[in-house]
């Protein structure tokens, strides 16, 4: 499909899942999950287009670039930012662990406990990882393992609400899950007309948190260089766990570890590659 294709189906889907929206939060009907980056500026716009009655939230982590909450603040004031109770660095020293693609529980304790209980509205992209392939533009999250198009949660919309039990399922769609990133800028400069954040201007290709762990490692690298603040933060806790939790663990000070840990490597690997090589002695 061509862009406009794309734009009234992304439409027809959002005003034909409304009901079910407005049936379990009628205040407020859809929960727009928004990250002031382009793909939840297109999704917030095109909510606007379809007409439907949506609200848009924006779950800080205390790892936030402050040019996306400039950006938000200006440009989209209705976004409600909700801000965290605790810092990252706090709950990593609770739970005992940093966060990692394996266990993000990061994405769990800020964003997803929030949308809980209502039909979430995303910017999910197909293009974005192979591992969004599987992804289905109405699914439910929280443990159902029933996804499926659009028609199937319409006939079935009764069953997939009462599904929801115990307030820790939610529904998401996907309006822009066929989109490519062209399509999204596309819209943004022409169809919607809006700025976006400086960022993407300074090379960022994505944003989010100061060192996701689904970045890659030179994304990583950069943005520790950008943000030298959030690397001693992270290098405080780091040190604070070598002491207090990870006391059989051989590193052998909070650099080390901090490397591993954006380094996306197993421990084992990362080990041998970065530890164990370093101190053979090539001189016998």
């Amino acid at each position: 499909m061509n862009l406009d294709k794309k734009i009234d189906y992304s439409i027809a889907l959002l005003r034909k899942a409304e009901s079910m929206a407005l049936r379990l939060n009628p205040e407020n009907g859809f929960y727009l999950a928004f990250s002031g980056g382009k793909d939840s500026q297109a999704l917030y716009h095109i909510a606007q287009m379809a007409g439907v009655k949506f609200k848009a939230h924006m779950n800080l982590t205390s790892v936030d670039p402050p040019e996306v909450i400039r950006f938000v603040r200006r440009q989209y004031p209705d976004v409600e930012l909700i801000k965290p109770k605790i810092s990252i660095y706090d709950i990593a020293k609770k739970k005992g662990i940093l966060p990692t693609r394996q266990l993000r529980w990061c994405c769990y304790v800020y964003k997803e406990q929030n949308a809980a209980g209502k039909i979430n509205l995303v910017g999910v992209r197909k293009q974005e990882s192979t591992r969004r392939n599987n992804w289905k533009e109405m699914q439910i999250n929280g443990g159902k393992t029933f996804k499926g198009n659009f028609d199937q949660f319409s006939i079935h919309n009764e069953t997939m609400i009462s599904c929801m039990g115990g307030g820790k399922e939610k529904i998401v769609v996907s309006p822009l899950l066929d989109w490519t990133e062209q399509d999204i800028w596309t819209f943004l400069n022409t169809v919607a007309n809006v700025p976006h954040c400086e960022l993407y201007d300074k090379g960022y290709r994505r944003i989010g948190c100061i060192g996701c762990p689904m970045t890659h490692y030179k994304q990583l690298l950069r943005e520790f260089s950008d943000y030298p603040h959030v690397k001693r933060n992270w290098m405080k806790t780091i040190e604070w766990l070598m002491t207090n939790k990870w006391t059989d663990v051989r590193w052998d000070n909070p650099e080390q570890a901090f490397n591993w840990w954006i380094s996306g490597k197993s421990f084992d690997k990362f080990y041998a590659d970065e530890v164990l090589q370093q101190k053979f002695d090539f001189d016998l």
